[in-house]
């Protein structure tokens, strides 16, 4: 009656092997590590980076214990502060200004724990310090950038249709176009109808027009815009060398920036608050040969030129100083496919302005190539330099060549993010220093630790050896808990530790039904192998029924919750999960190790 198939023990053992492997890296602590990032999207890592971060360190005598790579960059683990410090100076020095060497602190954990995904859970701002910026989007600023792109565009439009206007003026939101006569008005009506879809064109009188963008062409400009803006920040953060950056949207119009370990808020404020520029201009073909290049990449570049890397591939150009358009003649920039080959490709929208000088231009240079720069703090990087196949006109450029989807998403991302999209403002800064951030762990831990001692205690004296078996269930119930966490890589933060002590109060009611339900069953003159399978089996249903409500509040927590909610939420959900397994299955096979062989049992220790 109370025993288990085999297999349901091996089912049991393995998941308590498993939580124990992946719960035991947050128990190792962390050593002092360098970590190697790209700086820009120029630089890859690979294994050649890999390799001359060996070759370095090798050269300088600097004893690692340990390097992991990954796609966002190398980390090396180090025996004391003083080799952290002797790597960062030399790494940075052989590596340059493509990638970014930061000190940074890892786990302690065994390499083979890593190598099966064993890794800690990363801390959060509130434990392990740092700076909290809350950053307000001016929409409205953007919002009159682009209608000023949009007041261009329908001049230009106009202008190539033949239709003589009066003029273009604004009036709040939308654009008034002026004309001559009704004659005219009604001919620009039907033209501006037929090229700008994304603006609603109404007749105000017979002489004037009303263009208005479309509720949908709002959204996806202001849904654009605070992409561009979280990218921005993304990638200039990156050069912080933070480990676990949150760069996440808040709203509609506001971003919140956290970065853990950092405490350098001057440095944080200067780097998000940079600006970029888009440049576009055309490749040296009368010095692409290889002696050129060569003593190029040695200082000798000709004059008028520049010396650059370009694109993934690191390929060497000279590339012209004459700027041919900037960023501002880009209106907007979209990954897709070429309609002829399938390929992904990037497309490019220009202003009237910038349509113009890309014709003329890619009239007067077809088979040579262009190249777009991004200049940052007065450096330059290729994002891309395609050939010129034939004149562009209408200002709709489309790049193609070498790319994969998440390589034309990316450089369209670029395209459009080479400066902030909207101007941004801090509207809340907060510093949290690493003393506080370690007093909080050291409170969290105690609550975890003297809340479940007290529950066992209680549990041992009141249900004596049943209530033993409940409370080593507990235990693995937190075992569960932090390696499911551990194994989803989440972040824990002080609402996380306090929904893992919630979670240890709420998974030993499940044990306390099922004790209180065999007492009562010995009671009504049960025999004691038929009370414990009473009592498990009947306080099932009542278990699952409090169970789903907990597990539906904190679905609803989740779902309208923001941040810290959401990340108790989670927390919350998860442990209901793993508390229904530990003290239903686990302290039954406990019980039933215990007294299932026995036979005649005449009582139990509860």
């Amino acid at each position: 009656m109370n025993r288990y198939a085999r297999w349901k023990y091996i089912v049991i053992l393995v998941a308590l092997l498993l939580g124990l492997v992946y719960a035991l890296p947050n128990f190792f602590g962390e050593v002092p590590a360098v970590q190697i990032s790209p700086a820009n999207s120029v630089a890859q890592v690979d294994q050649r980076l890999l390799q001359t971060v060996e070759d370095t360190l090798k050269a300088q005598q600097i004893t690692s214990l340990g390097i992991l790579s990954d796609a966002n960059g190398i980390k090396v683990r180090l025996p004391d502060p003083d080799s952290q410090l002797k790597a960062k100076d030399v790494l940075q020095s052989a590596l340059g200004d493509s990638y970014t060497v930061a000190l940074n602190l890892l786990s302690a954990s065994p390499q083979w724990m890593a190598s099966v995904g064993a890794l800690p859970m990363y801390l959060g701002l509130d434990l392990r310090g740092g700076v909290h910026f809350l950053m307000q989007v001016d929409m409205k600023a953007a919002l009159n950038k682009q209608l000023e792109r949009q007041i261009n565009d329908v001049r230009g439009l106009l202008r190539e249709a033949k239709v003589p206007l009066a003029g273009v003026t604004r009036e709040g939101q939308s654009l008034v176009v002026k004309f001559r006569d009704g004659e005219t008005r009604a001919q620009a009506a039907e033209e501006l109808r037929k090229n700008l879809r994304n603006m609603t064109v109404q007749q105000i009188d017979d002489t004037r027009l009303s263009c208005t963008l479309t509720l949908q062409a709002l959204k996806t400009f202001q849904d654009q815009a605070l992409q561009q803006n979280v990218l921005t920040l993304r990638n200039r953060v990156n050069e912080l060398g933070v480990a676990e950056p949150v760069i996440q949207q808040q709203g509609t119009e506001r971003v919140v920036v956290q970065l853990p370990g950092v405490q350098d808020t001057a440095k944080a404020k200067d780097i998000l608050g940079r600006t970029a520029s888009l440049e576009i201009r055309m490749v040296d073909e009368d010095h692409v040969d290889g002696p050129s290049l060569q003593a190029a990449a040695r200082g000798l570049v000709p004059p008028g030129d520049e010396f650059y890397q370009s694109g993934r591939d690191g390929e060497p150009l000279l590339i012209k100083r004459t700027i041919v358009l900037t960023g501002e003649n880009i209106s907007n920039a979209s990954a897709g496919f070429d309609n002829r080959t399938s390929e992904p490709a990037v497309h490019i929208n220009l202003d009237t302005r910038g349509a113009r000088i890309f014709s003329q231009v890619t009239r007067d240079n077809v088979g040579k190539r262009m190249a777009i720069l991004l200049i940052e703090k007065g450096k330059g990087e290729v994002v891309t330099a395609p050939v010129i196949r034939q004149q562009i006109d209408g200002g709709q450029v489309q790049i193609t060549g070498r790319m994969s989807v998440k390589d034309a998403n990316d450089v369209a991302l670029l395209l459009r993010a080479g400066a902030l999209a909207a101007p941004m403002e801090i509207i809340e800064e907060r510093t949290i220093g690493p003393s506080l951030g370690a007093e909080n762990i050291a409170k969290g831990v105690h609550s975890v630790l003297w809340g479940f001692v007290a529950i066992a205690v209680f549990m041992s004296i009141y249900y004596r050896l049943i209530g033993l078996f409940s409370t080593l269930a507990l235990a693995a119930n937190v075992l569960f808990l932090v390696a499911l966490l551990s194994l989803l890589q989440a972040t824990l933060t002080l609402p996380g530790i306090a929904a893992i002590a919630l979670t240890v109060g709420m998974a030993i009611d499940a044990n306390v039904l099922i004790n209180e339900r065999i007492r009562e069953e010995l009671r009504a003159g049960q025999t004691p192998h038929a009370a414990i399978h009473a009592g498990y089996q009947r306080a099932f249903a009542t278990i699952l029924d409090s169970n789903v409500t907990n597990f539906i509040a904190g679905v609803a927590l989740f779902a309208y919750g923001s941040g810290p909610v959401r990340g108790f939420a989670v927390v919350l959900c998860l442990g209901i999960l793993t508390s229904m397994f530990s003290a239903i299955l686990v302290s039954r096979a406990l019980v039933n190790l215990t007294y299932g062989r026995r036979r005649k049992l005449t009582q139990l220790s509860i």
